[in-house]
């Protein structure tokens, strides 16, 4: 295969600096993920339930803000959204190093820096999913979402690798320095992206209520769109009960340092860039509906291997579910986005990407207080067994749908959602 067809539309210029965008922002989140429980666990030494607290607010901004983020982005420039909520999460970060200098830093910090930098990241990812369609083509959305899917699990595997030493040599307030450097360094790169998008022509005086609900009623009226986002509203509750006990377990568990925990949770970036090499090929061989349920169906059973595990040894073993969990989600997330994507006017994409955003994600917050509540009641292993049971059976609602058989989207189905 020659260099030119490898790089297929990496050569785009304007591609390639939404590509480095994403992989500098994706590297500061990353650190985000590791360091702010970590700021709570070790530098507040706070408890369970207020891990599972701050894990809920750090992910309430889409409950809050979920739908009416999608009818303010479809009026506006999606670049412009992107850049300026870049910018301003950098600014926000660096609250955390500044205070906890001063010596004022609390978990109420803690808490009103995540729901702020949780509010902005919706309107974000928002206008990133958005905004694709119109940078690259709808025939090139696979390739795409694919190739922005590898370089995301890329900084998966570096972040946390990152992160461990800086948490360990600069504690994690100071790590997050680097994130706030992440995120600023992506708004200046998409700053460069030559592409303008027209600005939204709006049919009358705009009404937000007409709007959301014209969003709602094209998303929840599809049988195949409202499958998938009722599948990821399970797979994210669960999955976040999860991760909020997963920290603990290792850390007071297993007895993990944080440079271990980096690397255990870099084996899962490489399990997320292995799944975004496949995707694009798994997908046409297996179809881009049937990969989506039978991608948990095969990955989400191996994170039992976590809750069984001891210190030593068999905790790298354990890494393994982790690692296809990983595999299995960009998979399953590549033909979804692909999917919904394509599916969607122009128009209606900033209110098909909130309106999903709103049902899949808004359960997230409660399932960081369900993590909480079950780690504080059971402990973190058996809340580690109910998050595994979960996921798996998120499979079901696509299971359930005409996607169980859809190799590929109809055109006519596409034709008549368009309307």
């Amino acid at each position: 295969m020659s260099k030119t067809s490898r790089l297929g539309i990496l050569r785009d210029p304007d591609f390639g600096r939404l590509f480095a965008a994403t992989a500098l922002g994706q590297l500061g989140d990353r650190i985000i993920f590791l360091a702010l429980p970590l700021v709570a666990i070790a530098a507040l030494n706070t408890d369970e339930f207020q891990v599972g607290l701050l894990t809920a607010t750090t992910t309430a901004g889409s409950l809050l803000v979920g739908l009416p983020a999608g009818a303010w982005v479809d009026r506006m420039r999606k670049r412009s959204v992107m850049i300026s909520t870049d910018l301003v999460r950098a600014l926000i970060l660096l609250a955390i190093p500044v205070v906890w200098w001063a010596g004022f830093l609390t978990i109420w910090w803690l808490y009103a820096v995540a729901l702020t930098h949780g509010l902005l990241t919706v309107f974000f990812d928002i206008a990133y999913v958005s905004y694709l369609p119109h940078l690259v083509g709808r025939d090139n959305l696979v390739e795409g979402n694919s190739k922005l899917s590898a370089i995301r699990s890329v900084t998966s595997i570096s972040g946390p690798a990152v992160a461990g030493p800086l948490v360990g040599w600069l504690g994690a307030p100071v790590a997050l320095l680097a994130s706030s450097v992440g995120m600023a360094a992506s708004g200046l790169l998409a700053i460069g992206i030559r592409k303008r998008e027209r600005k939204p022509e709006l049919s009358g005086h705009p009404k937000m209520r007409r709007d959301i609900k014209e969003g709602l009623k094209f998303v929840l009226g599809s049988p195949a769109l409202r499958a998938i986002i009722l599948g990821d509203a399970i797979f994210n509750l669960f999955l976040v009960m999860y991760q909020t006990m997963l920290l603990f377990f290792l850390e007071r568990e297993i007895g993990l340092q944080s440079f271990g925990i980096g690397l255990l949770l870099s084996g899962m970036g490489c399990g997320a860039l292995l799944g975004a090499l496949l995707a694009t090929t798994v997908s046409k061989r297996v179809g881009q509906g049937p990969v989506i349920w039978l991608a948990p169906l095969v990955t989400c059973p191996l994170t039992v291997l976590m809750p069984m595990a001891r210190p030593g040894w068999s905790v790298y073993v354990a890494a393994v579910g982790l690692a296809a969990l990983s595999l299995g989600g960009v998979v399953r997330v590549v033909a979804q986005s692909s999917f919904q994507q394509a599916l969607t006017p122009d128009r209606l994409l900033g209110r098909m990407s909130a309106t999903s955003r709103f049902v899949s994600w808004g359960g997230i917050p409660l399932g960081g207080l369900l993590g909480g509540v079950s780690g504080s009641v059971f402990g973190a292993a058996p809340t580690l067994w109910i998050g595994a049971t979960g996921m798996t059976l998120s499979l079901l609602p696509n299971f359930l749908s005409p996607l169980r058989t859809m190799r590929t989207m109809p055109a006519e189905e596409g034709a008549e959602l368009a309307c």
